[in-house]
């Protein structure tokens, strides 16, 4: 099947994209294009106009931001798993970008792209909620900062607005220690579940500053707080954990798909929140001898 005809605009600032994206009805950023392309061809999405980003200068590139990190939002996977400003401020981000795709989707897919897309088991939305990020969308009226948890709405999609941009990502500091971990039913397969986890763990060995998000388990990823008050101030002791746990459990609502059915989503859930925490205390704990 081919896509529906559609406009396609190639501008080469910020500025003439947002204009582009203002004054045409239905138009559709293309930065990537390894999730809307494949939608194009089988008719899934039929926008009036195509903006191709490409040629847009100063969408891409990662600087530092105070003690966080600032992504341009056309910034390619590949760049974010060769960064060391990455690797050194934003290591989860880092360690889960190589689950995405394969070698060819991370050369051309863009983290800006990915958050667009809101795909509710993609790598990126998850990491991006763990992490505290901020989606900076730009259009005629200004930059708007939307915190991820506000950002996404649910499946494929967010409270961007039709005439604006996302122009950049900001990281907050971001603790050291993390885990993460994906279920698929094969490689570069969708995630039928993933956790990812963030935490500090102090000399006394008590854990502060945890955030625990999860895909798979609603038509969104999702932050569990009500798991990590039962962690906070602990040192991810086997009751903390199955407490954590058993929060999750209690507020996930996974959906039956063709790729798993709630009830295994559900066990899958239980089986590896717990494995996650148990793997980021043995890990932090043997690193500090």
């Amino acid at each position: 099947m081919k896509p529906a005809p559609f406009t396609y605009i190639r501008p080469d600032s910020v500025e003439s994209a947002i204009t582009a994206l203002a004054e045409n009805a239905g138009a559709r950023p293309l930065a990537g294009g390894q999730s809307l392309v494949p939608m194009l061809h089988m008719r899934l999405m039929q926008p009036a106009a195509l903006v191709d980003l490409n040629r847009v200068a100063g969408l891409a590139g990662i600087v530092v931001d105070g003690d966080g990190l600032t992504v341009g939002a056309l910034t390619r996977y590949s760049e974010l798993e060769s960064s060391p400003l990455v690797a050194e401020r934003l290591p989860l981000l880092q360690h889960a970008v190589r689950f995405v795709g394969d070698r060819q989707v991370r050369n051309r897919g863009t983290l800006g792209g990915s958050l667009a897309q809101a795909d509710p088991v993609g790598e990126m939305p998850l990491v991006c909620l763990a992490l505290g990020a901020v989606v900076c969308a730009q259009s005629r009226e200004g930059v708007r900062e939307i915190p991820l948890d506000d950002f996404l709405l649910g499946p494929y999609t967010t409270t961007l607005e039709p005439d604006e941009l996302i122009v950049a990502v900001r990281f907050p500091e971001a603790p050291a220690a993390y885990g993460f971990f994906e279920v698929s039913r094969r490689h570069n397969d969708f995630a039928v579940l993933a956790v990812a986890v963030t935490g500090t763990r102090g000399a006394d060995g008590a854990w502060q500053e945890l955030r625990l998000a999860l895909a798979g388990v609603d038509d969104r990823p999702v932050l569990v707080p009500e798991a990590v008050r039962r962690l906070e101030g602990t040192t991810l002791d086997a009751g903390s954990i199955d407490a954590a746990v058993q929060a999750c459990l209690a507020v996930i609502d996974p959906p039956s798909d063709v790729r798993a059915s709630e009830e295994y989503r559900r066990h899958l859930a239980g089986v590896h929140v717990e494995r996650v925490l148990r793997r980021l205390r043995d890990e932090e704990a043997a690193l500090r001898g």
